[in-house]
């Protein structure tokens, strides 16, 4: 059975962590967001289904795309938890719930390097790269 959502006007939307990816996905890249992946951590922990990470090229591209992301999820019926680090945008943490959102200028993620991390620990990780 799929987990849907009744929006607004009345249609279905789907809720379960894969289409929430994909919407999320969609977005970043409408807004020239930079080297998505995707990780996949469904069966792996329990912090959620699903890690995003990206990047934008400045402190104000990092804030537009938290702040375009949190608007697009809420017209959609999902509502996320008040993003981290939204004022600073050196790294915002925006999460959905059973999707982590992680959007990064090039530099602070580079030093935090959360890609390598989660795949040593899940070896199993299942990734998406999308470059713009």
């Amino acid at each position: 059975m799929t987990d849907t959502l009744v929006h607004d006007a009345g249609e279905t939307l789907p809720t379960e962590p894969a289409s929430v990816v994909k919407l999320v996905r969609n977005i970043l890249e409408d807004h020239k967001a930079e080297d998505t992946v995707i990780i996949n951590l469904q069966g792996k922990t329990t912090i959620g289904d699903y890690m995003v990470i990206t990047s934008g090229n400045s402190t104000r591209q990092v804030i537009s795309l938290a702040e375009n992301l949190v608007q697009k999820l809420k017209m959609q019926g999902l509502m996320p938890i008040k993003p981290e680090g939204l004022p600073q945008g050196d790294w915002v943490l925006i999460d959905t719930g059973n999707v982590i959102v992680h959007l990064f200028r090039p530099e602070v993620r580079a030093f935090y390097n959360l890609e390598k991390m989660w795949q040593a620990d899940l070896p199993e990780a299942e990734t998406v790269t999308t470059a713009h």
